[in-house]
């Protein structure tokens, strides 16, 4: 019979038959990229109600592929600093979530997890002592990184702060006297803040705000006064230990990944706590 269908023509175009073997390739090949859920610090208590989150205390995300690695080494994504945040967008299993939606704390864990299981938990890179300047290398290990979960309630009501039906935090001002309220920040505010160092650093004249610009996207009144013009106005001019005061409260309740780690100068032997630089090293490991 293959001899007749040889005579005949009949033997299916070389093309066809490629394609055949690709396809059962591929179906032998075929299976589900594992996924894992990474605990969330909030515990999903600062999100609104009918938001996928709200409540939750993980998020599913799926493992790291080579096709993400391609859009971690995109030159047009690179260059417009996005490529990190299309990676994070992707790998989120489900599609109802907006990465900017998502608290800062619970953005870091996920990009600490995304890491550990794409390359490792050993994270290696460049630190500078703060004591002697001497650059050297030094190798974290996430896996010791915690979960903070912001502060109990008996630690609220300690400093004098209560806890508002829309998530966000008030308590008085030490200098001023007057009320603060403030809420704690997404990853689009982090974007915006990020946006505005650019900014500054493209702009030889410019002087940096980073803690003004932080102040403005925190603060949601100050003496019940919520108009963002004059709100604007007035929070650069808040007194040094007022402003130091809201970003203590701020840190106090936020939840977030515990990035602090052990250093001791290989040059001067100095001992402090060092947070976890998210430098190029992180989703871009040398082997």
């Amino acid at each position: 019979m293959r001899n007749n269908t040889d005579r005949l023509g009949m033997n299916p175009p070389k093309a066809e038959q490629e394609d055949s073997a690709a396809a059962a390739l591929m179906q032998s090949l075929s299976f589900v990229v594992p996924t894992e859920h990474v605990d969330l610090p909030s515990k999903g208590n600062f999100y609104p109600e009918g938001h996928p989150l709200c409540g939750s205390d993980t998020i599913e995300i799926r493992y790291m592929t080579a096709k993400d690695e391609d859009t971690l080494t995109s030159r047009n994504l690179l260059k417009k600093g996005i490529a990190v945040e299309r990676l994070l967008q992707d790998i989120i299993v489900d599609k109802r979530i907006s990465l900017g939606q998502l608290l800062i704390g619970d953005k870091n864990a996920i990009i600490v997890s995304a890491r550990k299981t794409a390359y490792g938990a050993d994270y290696n890179t460049k630190i500078t002592c703060p004591s002697c300047s001497k650059s050297q290398s030094y190798e974290f290990n996430l896996d010791s990184c915690g979960i903070y979960e912001g502060a109990t309630e008996e630690q609220i009501t300690e400093k004098g702060i209560s806890q508002t039906e829309s998530k966000t935090f008030v308590f008085n001002l030490p200098i001023l006297n007057v009320s603060a309220e403030i809420r704690l920040l997404s990853g689009k505010d982090e974007q915006i803040m990020l946006q505005k160092t650019k900014e500054v650093q493209e702009n030889k004249n410019a002087i940096e705000s980073t803690l003004s610009d932080q102040l403005r996207l925190m603060i949601v009144s100050i003496n019940g006064v919520i108009d963002p013009k004059i709100l604007l106005q007035a929070i650069p001019l808040l007194p040094a230990k007022d402003s130091r005061y809201i970003r203590d409260v701020y840190q106090l309740v936020s939840p977030t990944v515990d990035l602090d780690h052990e250093f001791t100068c290989s040059a001067c032997s100095y001992e402090t706590r060092l947070e976890v630089p998210f430098t190029s090293d992180f989703f871009w490991p040398k082997r």
